[in-house]
């Protein structure tokens, strides 16, 4: 009881300090820092350290990336409806489903939650490695709707390099989870990357569709915001109720249940 009790303040004391870090290295804002502990907290009751360490490893190498040459997605930044430092909405779009799935082995072990959870993650990492390394493409994406190039960072388009960036992201969550734990063979590992990358294109799909898209009333700049230059812009594409964050956890969600049924 007593080991049992001092590795639970062990875990907890690393989702603090993951936190803390994060907000000091301002890769969180307050809301964005209690989201990752409430989101850790969860993670931990089922997978333990080993969960931590995967989720872990997609919010280091995520806040890197969006770090990395930051001046150079300045325009990028003027698009999107949220900036790099992610709030609670950014955390739980993310987390809420390996958190969900956590919960689920923890009540019924089972190698089928596990396998949605590491697919939920390889496909968050995916996406976000596809949108943060995709921008700097020296060529503007193309879209998947009109099959021209767009301004980078518009939802809906693709480019070689965010392709590129989504296998390789996908790959190290199912490599790092094959590593953890002795369950995730070679197959099941590259059958997870191949769900994270198709997830990461089940965002993009969504994003051209679904997700709302705004133009500036004033600049007239196409938006992911409702308001820009301090003014309401219009309503262009999408449904309203539909911003990034839900398109992020319809995507996570639809290919870690579709990890699921294939483990099944």
């Amino acid at each position: 009881m007593t080991v049992l009790l001092e590795n639970n303040m062990v875990l907890l004391a690393g989702i603090i300090l993951l936190a803390g870090l994060g907000y000091k290295g301002r890769a969180l804002s307050k809301s964005g820092a209690i989201g990752t502990c409430v989101i850790g907290i969860l993670i931990a009751a089922g997978f333990k350290g080993y969960g931590l360490l995967l989720i872990g490893i997609f919010f280091i190498t995520s806040s890197l990336w969006s770090r990395y040459k930051k001046k150079s997605k300045a325009s990028v930044d003027e698009i999107l409806e949220k900036g790099s430092q992610r709030d609670i909405f950014q955390v739980f779009a993310n987390g809420m489903v390996p958190a969900l799935f956590s919960l689920a082995y923890l009540l019924v072990p089972s190698e089928v939650w596990m396998v949605g959870f590491i697919t939920a993650i390889a496909a968050a990492n995916a996406d976000t490695w596809a949108s943060e390394i995709g921008t700097l493409s020296k060529k503007d994406p193309i879209s998947i709707l009109t099959l021209k190039r767009v301004s980078r960072g518009t939802s809906g388009a693709i480019s070689l390099l965010g392709t590129i960036a989504s296998v390789a992201g996908a790959g190290l969550i199912a490599a790092s989870a094959s590593l953890f734990w002795t369950e995730v063979s070679l197959t099941t590992a590259f059958l997870i990357t191949l769900l994270g990358i198709l997830g990461c294109f089940v965002d993009t799909v969504l994003g051209a569709f679904i997700q709302a898209t705004y133009r500036c009333s004033f600049c007239g700049r196409t938006v992911e915001s409702p308001l820009h230059c301090g003014k309401p812009a219009e309503l262009v594409k999408g449904f309203r109720a539909v911003n990034n964050d839900v398109v992020n956890i319809g995507s996570i969600l639809m290919v870690a249940l579709f990890g699921v049924l294939l483990a099944a």
